[in-house]
């Protein structure tokens, strides 16, 4: 049975299915972009999106914990310089899935997956939003009486 067991296997041994994470990521980092079948992007996503928020704080515990996951010494290295400084304003969501359709040999479902800040085609156009705070605006009616009251007070004085 397979109750609480909320990740998914994707049909292989833990070995198995750590070391081909392991692989995908660094290939990630390497490349900035990937494709693969959709199951193994968003297990790919699970796996990475935590490693990416450690390589924004630099310290020694930090890429050897890294290290430790993806197995890859240059990997560890472009992830701690460059995609750690280009992502450091993000919340989160460092990776964006995009589905393909499905692969001509056994149908399976294909996806893109890539780094959010590397795509120059989605973020070109788009200027950065300004942060706002959602606020009720005051009505006109209730500026208006305010104002009256301060200029009737302001001729009184």
């Amino acid at each position: 049975m397979r109750h609480g067991k909320k990740f998914n296997h994707l049909g292989r041994k833990s070995a198995h299915r750590k070391s081909m994470l392991a692989n995908m990521g660094s290939s990630l980092i390497k490349h900035k972009r990937i494709n693969t079948t959709l199951a193994k992007a968003k297990a790919l996503r699970v796996f990475l999106e935590p490693l990416i928020t450690k390589s924004k704080n630099d310290t020694m515990h930090n890429r050897r914990v890294v290290f430790s996951k993806l197995r890859d010494k240059d990997a560890v290295t472009e992830l701690f310089r460059e995609i750690s400084t280009k992502v450091a304003d993000r919340p989160g969501g460092y990776l964006r899935i995009i589905k393909l359709g499905n692969r001509l040999g056994d149908n399976a479902e294909m996806a893109m997956i890539e780094f959010v800040d590397y795509n120059t085609t989605y973020n070109a156009d788009k200027p950065a939003k300004k942060k706002t705070r959602r606020r009720r605006k005051k009505s006109t009616t209730e500026s208006a009486a305010t104002e009256t009251t301060t200029t009737a007070e302001e001729k009184s004085e």
